[in-house]
């Protein structure tokens, strides 16, 4: 479409106002050309889109693109209780800055209108990357950062889509697709963590039902329908609220 076309070209015109040489406007265009075909992976910042850009120059190109808001990096975190703490050490998960310009950059679009369920595109990672835009929209404080959780174990991977803050405890937010998809890692999370709630975003009914760990830990899982995620604050407080009435 001409107007997602002018904003990329926007995008790529703006370059010389944030590089200072002829190297760093060539990294930031590449940056910007190749970002919607990573979006919502994990990324390492040598090589960065099947280039033999260096670590150095490509992470200077991304912040500076983070800077303008163009993209948002999402770093893991392997703490279950407040404060969510991002481990900068860790490889970060990419977010571009608009979903629907990614499906457009992506050659996304014509499939995005053929599925019902967003889980059924791009391996499920545009599900992921919709909820992702909407949670960081949803927090006021610009210099908070979103975060995933990992295990703190090198031997065996677990990873929870989202973690976020509410009533003072760690939630987790798995983004799955069916009723009765595996969460494993969520599994994890729950067993780990001092509180009993945690939520699924996936293409269903809302509902709340108990759950119980491998372990035999007890507790709350909210399923929620993706287009609800805007409202996923009131609608853990309402979780919550039916939890203390069920004690």
């Amino acid at each position: 479409m001409p107007v997602y076309d002018s904003l990329l070209t926007s995008y790529l015109d703006d370059v010389p106002k944030y590089a200072r040489n002829n190297t760093m406007a060539a990294v930031l265009r590449h940056c910007i050309e190749s970002a919607p075909f990573v979006a919502g992976q994990r990324i390492t910042f040598a090589g960065f889109g099947q280039s033999n850009y260096r670590s150095r120059e490509v992470g200077e190109a991304l912040r500076t693109l983070q800077r303008a808001m163009i993209i948002h990096f999402i770093y893991p975190s392997i703490g279950v209780e407040i404060p969510i703490m991002p481990d900068f050490k860790k490889s970060p998960r990419l977010q571009f800055l608009d979903t629907g310009l990614l499906n457009y950059f992506a050659g996304l679009q014509d499939e995005f209108f053929r599925h019902d369920d967003l889980h059924a595109i791009y391996k499920g990672m545009l599900a992921e990357h919709i909820v992702g835009q909407e949670l960081i929209g949803l927090e006021p404080n610009t210099r908070k950062k979103q975060c995933f959780w990992v295990r703190d174990k090198t031997q065996a991977q677990a990873e929870v889509d989202f973690v976020i803050q509410h009533r003072g405890c760690v939630i987790p937010v798995e983004v799955k697709s069916g009723v009765a998809g595996k969460l494993r890692s969520l599994q994890e999370f729950m067993a780990r963590c001092p509180h009993g709630f945690a939520v699924r975003l996936y293409a269903g009914p809302l509902n709340l039902h108990p759950v119980q760990t491998p372990s035999g830990k007890s507790y709350h899982l909210l399923n929620l329908p993706y287009f609800l995620t805007t409202k996923l604050h009131a609608y853990l407080d309402w979780m919550m609220d039916q939890a203390g009435q069920q004690k």
